[in-house]
C-alpha cells in the first residue's frame, strides 16, 4: 500500500503566502508525477497544479503566476508554494502520487486533504 500525507495548509489574510508539502511512502517502485487537486464548497474538484518526473509541470489557469510546484522524486516528495493567495483560493488541496510498482501495476493515491482558508 501507498500513504501520501499532507501538511501546511491553514487560514492565511489575502495576499499572504502558503507552502505545502506532500509526501507518499510504501510499496513504491517509481513515482511518475505528483501534484495537487483542490476543491471549494460547492464547486467540482480542480487539478491546481501537477509536476512530472521529467520535471513538466502543467497548472490550472487560476494559479498560473502565482503558485509553483517542486518535488524530490528521490524522496517521493512535492511542494506547492501558494503566493499572492485570494479569497477564491479557499479549498481543500489534496495531494496525489502517480505510482509505479515493482509488478509494473499503476495506481494514483491522493491524501486526506488539508485546508487552506483565505480571508481577512
Amino acid at each position: 500500500q501507498v500513504h501520501v500525507v499532507e501538511s501546511g495548509g491553514g487560514l492565511v489574510q489575502p495576499g499572504g503566502s502558503l507552502r505545502l508539502s506532500c509526501a507518499a511512502s510504501g510499496s513504491i517502485f517509481r513515482i511518475n508525477a505528483m501534484g495537487w487537486y483542490r476543491q471549494a464548497p460547492g464547486r467540482q474538484r480542480e487539478l491546481a497544479a501537477e509536476i512530472m518526473r521529467n520535471g513538466n509541470t502543467n497548472y490550472a489557469a487560476s494559479v498560473k503566476g502565482r503558485f509553483t510546484i517542486s518535488s524530490d522524486f528521490a524522496k517521493n516528495t512535492v511542494y506547492l508554494q501558494m503566493n499572492s493567495l485570494k479569497p477564491e483560493d479557499t479549498a481543500v488541496y489534496s495531494c496525489f502520487s502517480d505510482v509505479l510498482h515493482s509488478n509494473y501495476s499503476q495506481s494514483d493515491y491522493f491524501g486526506q486533504g488539508t485546508q487552506v482558508t483565505v480571508s481577512s
